[in-house]
């Protein structure tokens, strides 16, 4: 039960988040090889729902 947990979070935690950057790269990769496509776009979207960028925080003073 608690291997399963931890497998679980490791998932979470390690391969989603490498999945969503590698997804990124390809996308900037093919698009500076052959400018924006379909494809590339897709790459792009599927890495935001993955792991959407947060936005930086504003510091007023």
């Amino acid at each position: 039960m608690i291997q399963k947990r931890i497998a679980q979070w490791a998932l979470m935690a390690v391969a989603v988040p490498l999945a969503a950057a590698g997804a990124r790269r390809l996308s900037h990769t093919l698009e500076a090889r052959r400018g924006p496509s379909g494809m590339t776009r897709l790459l792009t979207k599927g890495a935001d729902l993955l792991r959407p960028r947060k936005a930086k925080r504003r510091r007023f003073w």
